[in-house]
């Protein structure tokens, strides 16, 4: 059977369910829609979802809002979002919602050559984030010995890898970076394979080439969210792009500019009790075709709503990270985005030395002259999870 069946077919399981009563707030966006002959139908019939729908719905029928399928005892996994844009969203999975979840992350795990018997080391915080549940069950699941290092310094994390010596290490490209720094010799901590996520650097050359060269390791970029769950994996054999789990997820992408980037659209296939369809992400991402459908280029470039038009040029959080980070003096750095006359202005605070050169590089790149200020070392934030390092 074709991807596109399978898809269908998935679409139309979902479309039943759902049209068998029991979820109110997409009983009224599908209007009794319990089947489709395709997936352009799908398109053109359903509705978007947005995060704005969703947190609306959650403050007025608080707190878990009314997606949701079936009886809220039948209900066992709690998460929530990180809050990075606003009041974060609680998301309920179900036994076999959860079981579909973490699929997809034993998924990532294949995918990124993890074998049974290796150790993964996790240096955050278990906390409602769901990513950290998600990859930590999936990994013991397989047969891989998953390591928790929430609620201790950064010293005592690299303190523990060099005593217990884990293969793998699981964070964000921002506290990889971080730790390596903090660390004697991380190359010497015997870590194999970095899985990094909830930034965009994994899949940037410049970022990807300085994690592995202060580890001595192999970088493989992932992502997902809370709402949707594990959705990609980088391709080992082109580090640039990241591969999509098409079978647990129906993708499109939406308003792609003149470079083919556009926004990130998922409905998930397999999460009946908790489900999203037609979501728009705000994730920024440019398709390329595939064998098995298409990937993304890059990674995730960026997010709808930290994207900036100076002077008539795009910038993405994205393209910045990756022009800063091929200046190897610079260990931090922030964004400013302000309003001047009617029109944004962009400037950057960085630690360490390079700015001169990094104001360079960035008109070449962008022909753009944005200003860059050299800030003393601790001046700024320092991250473990997402970085948020534009300010607006």
């Amino acid at each position: 059977m074709s991807l596109e069946k399978k898809q269908l077919e998935r679409v139309n399981c979902l479309l039943a369910v759902l049209a068998a009563g029991g979820n109110s707030f997409y009983a009224g966006k599908l209007g009794g829609l319990s089947a489709v002959g395709s997936l352009e139908e799908f398109s053109e019939r359903v509705p978007f979802t947005t995060k704005g729908e969703l947190a609306a719905d959650q403050v007025g029928c608080a707190p878990y809002g009314t997606n949701l399928t079936y009886p809220l005892e039948s209900y066992s996994r709690f998460h929530q979002t990180s809050g990075t844009s606003g009041q974060p969203m609680i998301w309920l999975d179900d036994a076999e919602g959860w079981e579909w979840l973490r699929g997809n992350w034993e998924w990532v795990w294949q995918e990124a050559g993890v074998k049974a018997g290796e150790a993964a080391f996790f240096p955050f915080s278990f906390g409602p984030f769901l990513g950290f549940w998600a990859g930590f069950e999936s990994a013991t699941s397989l047969g891989i010995r998953a390591i928790p290092a929430g609620g201790i310094s950064s010293e005592n994390r690299l303190k523990m890898m060099g005593r217990l010596r884990p293969e793998v290490l699981c964070c964000t490209p921002t506290y990889g970076l971080r730790l390596a720094e903090l660390a004697d010799d991380a190359r010497g901590l015997g870590v194999k394979k970095l899985i990094v996520a909830g930034e965009p650097g994994g899949s940037l050359p410049e970022v990807r080439a300085r994690l592995s060269a202060a580890w001595g390791a192999e970088v493989i970029d992932h992502h997902g969210m809370t709402e949707v769950g594990p959705v990609t994996v980088g391709d080992r054999d082109d580090a640039t792009l990241l591969k999509i789990r098409h079978s647990s997820y129906f993708c499109e992408v939406i308003n792609q500019d003149e470079k083919g980037v556009g926004e990130l659209v998922l409905t998930t296939l397999g999460r009946h009790g908790s489900p999203l369809l037609r979501y728009r992400t705000g994730d920024l991402v440019k398709p390329v075709e595939t064998s098995d459908g298409f990937a993304l280029k890059g990674g995730v470039i960026g997010r709808v709503d930290d994207m900036v038009v100076v002077r008539g040029v795009n910038l993405y959080p994205g393209a910045i990270e990756e022009v800063v980070r091929s200046v190897p003096s610079i260990s931090e750095y922030e964004v400013i985005i302000e309003e001047v006359s009617a029109m944004s202005e962009v400037r950057l605070r960085v630690e360490g030395t390079g700015a001169e050169e990094l104001g360079r590089r960035l008109q070449e790149v962008f022909s753009l002259r944005i200003l860059v200020e050299e800030v003393a070392e601790g001046t700024l934030e320092q991250f473990e999870m997402k970085s948020k390092r534009w300010k607006k």
